[in-house]
């Protein structure tokens, strides 16, 4: 599903124009970025958690050469489903 798709789903379901909809999608996902800068933890109970966490650096190997390069340690956000969620798949 794309974004459009989603935001047209949203509208549909919430009856809110699209324009209104997608303003609220964004304002999810502003939202959702500056808590997981902040706080590394945003839970949606029966939906599921984000959480920041930290990857190691570690060496790689360019599919191309064969070369073997060095990969810089950074932060990903992982996502955990919740239960309910679990359930409904």
């Amino acid at each position: 599903m794309t974004k459009a798709e989603l935001v047209a789903e949203i509208a549909k379901k919430s009856k809110l124009s699209k324009a209104d909809a997608e303003r609220a999608l964004n304002s999810f996902v502003d939202t959702v970025k500056k808590t997981l800068k902040k706080e590394g933890r945003l839970a949606l109970a029966g939906f599921g958690s984000f959480v920041v966490s930290k990857r190691k650096a570690r060496k790689g190997r360019n599919p191309q050469t064969g070369e073997v390069i060095n990969i810089k340690a950074s932060k990903v956000v992982r996502f955990k489903a919740g239960k309910a969620l679990k359930g409904k798949l």
